[in-house]
């Protein structure tokens, strides 16, 4: 191989490696604290107006809060309903207006996953949370598997969900 583009493929890999590393320990850092490692049990109007029972959970879930104002959130959102459609997953759309305006903002993008409107952001203070968007796994006990915080992959999704009992 050419020794100049051995080089670079080294810098590449070394880049991509600090990069990866340095996202690790931001997460770390970013992710909420909850006060218990075990999902609460949950009741909540869904902007269809179905409710949903986080008791009536038995498999893994993945509860995802975002919001319509966010960025990083609209970049994501694909990844969610992909993810959605093949796993079980509850959305909480935070501070983003009424179930109109979440309907509105689901509509215009294509979007079909479940979404809780927790107009107030007393979903998102219960679950500590302090950046979007965040995403936490759930086994199919209701234990804490990972929590996620900020751009996720569906790959990195899918992974992490993988790897949950």
């Amino acid at each position: 191989m050419n020794p100049k583009i051995k080089k670079i493929l080294k810098e590449i890999v070394s880049t991509l490696l600090i990069v990866f590393v340095l996202s690790l320990v931001v997460n770390y850092f970013r992710s909420p604290k909850l006060d218990s490692n075990t999902l609460s049990p949950l009741e909540a109007t869904l902007i269809d107006g179905s409710i949903w029972n986080s008791e009536e959970v038995k498999k893994p879930l993945v509860v995802h809060f975002w919001a319509t104002w966010c960025k990083v959130c609209k970049l994501e959102a694909s990844n969610i309903d992909t993810l959605a459609k093949e796993a079980n997953v509850i959305t909480v759309a935070v501070n983003s207006g009424s179930n109109e305006e979440v309907k509105a903002f689901m509509r215009e993008r294509g979007l079909s996953f479940r979404v809780i409107n927790d107009k107030e952001g007393v979903l998102a203070q219960k679950f500590k949370i302090e950046a979007f968007p965040t995403t936490f796994i759930f086994d199919s006990s209701k234990q804490l598997s990972s929590t996620q915080t900020g751009y996720t992959t569906l790959a990195g999704l899918k992974a992490r969900l993988a790897l949950t009992h």
